[in-house]
């Protein structure tokens, strides 16, 4: 009869050996410097110069001189030999742009914090409190993310206008969560459900309510997916155009994106210097943000898709 014993261990040595073979080969393709500059470095610089490359076309056109934004002939037109400041100072001193840039802030704050309370609330609601039907809620929730806003501007616009919110950017904050509650409920779904049960079950034993559980546990181990949510919301509410160009007519009342383009334009003639600095200036808001919060909103953004 054959050694059972000896003949497992055969077995697992064979196995142990061919695991050794696979992982010792691994990424070895890539030791080879040209096969590396082929495969990994020239695809990401592609990638990179395309991605970078209308920031950089942004920022040359906003310090260009008048003279040489449309004479591509007499003047190198990825370059600029003499740069000025002229439009960030009709930009900054001769326009309202600082207002713009007030309102902008004030509703993307005002209508991300609104909605992340909510989502919040929902989002615990539907992972936690273990209702029939709680699954289909959730998923309804993310569907109505899916409507586009053109669709919902027309009837929104009727509401704001008999509550008397028109060309204000109150208007702005109680109807951006049509958009921002959805998405960001999803997220925090997807986060929450990654949280041990036995945590609050431990909370619950010691007398802890749903809503001591809420605010002293899941909140502080949710930072990351709360950060991720913000940064969803914020960012959205900051590039908004639709819903802005409907509910604010006033000048000075409107927000960056809508300002820029309705106050820098005469009919067919743009003022690209202003426009490109107005956009150049409005987006550094952002490059902060992602840059400060951006391995929050990646590590959250993996552990919604998980779910």
């Amino acid at each position: 009869m054959t050694d059972l014993p000896a003949a497992k261990v055969d077995l697992k040595s064979i196995l142990s050996k061919s695991a050794r073979v696979d992982n010792s080969e691994g990424m070895s393709y890539l030791q080879s410097v040209p096969r590396r500059l082929v495969t990994l470095y020239l695809p990401l610089a592609i990638i990179v110069i395309i991605l970078l490359f209308p920031f950089y076309w942004m920022a040359l056109t906003s310090v260009k001189p008048d003279n040489q934004l449309l004479d591509m002939d007499t003047y190198n037109p990825f370059w600029v030999w003499h740069p000025t400041l002229k439009h960030f100072h009709k930009l900054l001193f001769e326009s309202y742009y600082p207002r713009w840039l007030w309102n902008t802030m004030y509703v993307a704050i005002g209508a991300t914090v609104l909605s992340i309370v909510a989502s919040v609330l929902a989002a615990y609601a539907i992972v936690r409190l273990r209702y029939k039907g709680a699954h289909l809620v959730g998923g309804l929730i993310f569907l109505s993310y899916l409507v586009p806003p053109s669709i919902l501007f027309i009837p929104l616009a009727t509401v704001v206008f008999q509550y008397g919110l028109f060309d204000s950017p109150l208007a702005l904050i109680l109807t951006y969560p049509t958009i921002l509650i959805p998405f960001s409920t999803w997220l925090l779904m997807g986060y929450f459900k990654t949280i041990p049960f036995e945590l609050e079950e431990c909370a619950l034993i010691d007398g802890a309510s749903r809503w001591q559980i809420l605010t002293k546990i899941v909140l502080p181990l949710a930072v990351p997916g709360l950060i991720s949510a913000f940064i969803f919301c914020f960012t959205l509410c900051w590039n908004e155009f639709i819903y802005a160009l409907t509910f604010l007519q006033s000048a000075q009342n409107k927000t960056v994106p809508v300002a820029i383009v309705n106050e820098f334009v005469d009919g067919d003639v743009y003022r690209w210097g202003a426009l490109m600095a107005g956009a150049l200036a409005g987006s550094l808001p952002l490059v902060i943000l992602y840059a400060f919060f951006v391995e929050h909103y990646v590590s959250a953004m993996t552990g919604a898709v998980k779910e």
